[in-house]
């Protein structure tokens, strides 16, 4: 079967709006698949499909990147709305801040040009290096992120972050299940995820993402053991992003049974 558990829309910093998103869901005939837009449900909301489970991933304060995912939690649950709504300002405040580092450096561009590169929606770096691009400051994306916008770049501004506990707990308050992101991309060392790992699930952490785009086999086989030594269910997921990510296709191609713990909690 084919399922996908992490993608992203234009509601953060994909490039394909949610209902394109579905077109493109079916198109590719995945099963059952989740939209897991960054701080945000707002794409989530105009997804009505039967084989689809609500998502989020939520930013977490960490020395490295720390991304917790939440499936199936209630969509109007006031406390998760609320949070979100809070992240959404702090991402607005941030920014206007990289426009006038922008502007400073001799960049022409606005808020209001960003927006409209974001279709409306929330305004996130991939934005910036697209404006970038189409005004001749750059010569792709790549160089818009190495020379501008990534961490310790001139317009660089870090976003505000959820700890780890209030990460979890919202998820989990909402009815939903917290499950730990691509942990490889928050360390390589399999004694310091297990570390992290022991702490996530004393606070209410009941998934792994085993299954990735990136995940070599040696990552599948350690997150696997992981999960069976902590009773966490599995998932599988791209991290699809449209353009954004355009070396990532869509879906991830598995065995039901792989991932039938975290189906039977839906």
């Amino acid at each position: 079967m084919i399922v996908d558990f992490h993608m992203h829309s234009t509601a953060s910093d994909g490039t394909l709006n949610p209902k394109e998103l579905v077109a493109l869901v079916k198109e590719r005939k995945i099963e059952y698949f989740s939209l897991t837009d960054h701080d945000t449900i707002d794409g989530v909301k105009q997804i009505k499909e039967k084989n689809f489970i609500p998502g989020v991933e939520i930013s977490v304060e960490h020395p490295t990147t720390l991304h917790i995912l939440g499936y199936g939690f209630d969509i109007n649950n006031e406390k998760l709305n609320k949070v979100l709504d809070q992240l959404k300002q702090y991402r607005y405040e941030r920014n206007v801040k990289m426009v006038e580092k922008a502007r400073a450096l001799g960049f022409d561009i606005t808020l209001e040009e960003l927006l409209e590169e974001a279709n409306g929606t929330l305004i996130g770096r991939p934005h910036f290096a697209s404006l970038l691009l189409k005004k001749g400051y750059v010569e792709d994306r790549k160089e818009a992120f190495e020379k501008y916008l990534k961490r310790g770049m001139p317009l660089y501004e870090d976003k505000k972050r959820l700890d780890l506990e209030s990460a979890i707990e919202i998820i989990t308050q909402a009815d939903g299940i917290a499950v730990f992101a691509h942990p490889y991309q928050t360390s390589k060392d399999t004694d310091e995820i297990e570390k992290l790992l022991k702490k996530m699930v004393e606070l209410g952490l009941k998934g792994i993402e085993v299954y990735y785009s990136k995940h070599t086999k040696d990552m599948i086989e350690t997150y696997k053991k992981l999960a069976k030594r902590y009773n966490l269910v599995k998932t599988a997921g791209s991290d699809f992003h449209g353009q954004n990510t355009p070396d990532i296709e869509p879906g991830i191609e598995i065995d039901k049974e792989k991932i039938e713990g975290f189906l039977s909690l839906f």
